[in-house]
């Protein structure tokens, strides 16, 4: 990892204490890497934050929560239709490039996509839940 610029899909960047940014290993998708992940930054608890780059070409199949902080979600190609669980509800909102929502602790998430969507996530990923969709 000595060449300054990096892929950001390939080569997530953990935000630690001490506004730290460090580029992680390449990533997998893989719950081994996700393990890894928590259990490197661990010391950071949830003030740490995972900022990765998914390009997506067809609807998420599973729901996903994260209880201890808000997640930022920046569309930056194409565009998504992402649904937030709130209080029993199902709030859908239309992303659009330049476009940004905030799921908030606790709300049940996932997203639909026609055709291909990229967008830029800003996590906080401590105790990170799935379910089926």
């Amino acid at each position: 990892m000595d060449d300054p610029v990096f892929d950001l899909a390939r080569h997530p960047v953990h935000l630690g204490l001490g506004a730290v940014v460090r580029r992680l290993p390449t990533f997998t998708g893989d719950p081994a890497w996700y393990e890894e992940y928590g259990a490197t930054t661990a010391g950071d608890g949830r003030e740490g934050r995972l900022v990765s780059m998914h390009t997506f070409t067809a609807p998420w199949d599973t729901w996903e929560v994260h209880p201890e902080g808000d997640e930022l979600v920046v569309c930056v190609a194409g565009g998504m239709t992402l649904h937030q669980e709130i209080d029993g509800e199902v709030r859908t909102v239309r992303l659009r490039v330049g476009e940004a929502v905030v799921n908030p602790p606790g709300v049940w998430h996932t997203a639909d996509v026609s055709g291909s969507a990229t967008a830029l996530f800003v996590t906080a990923g401590v105790g990170t839940e799935l379910r089926p969709r």
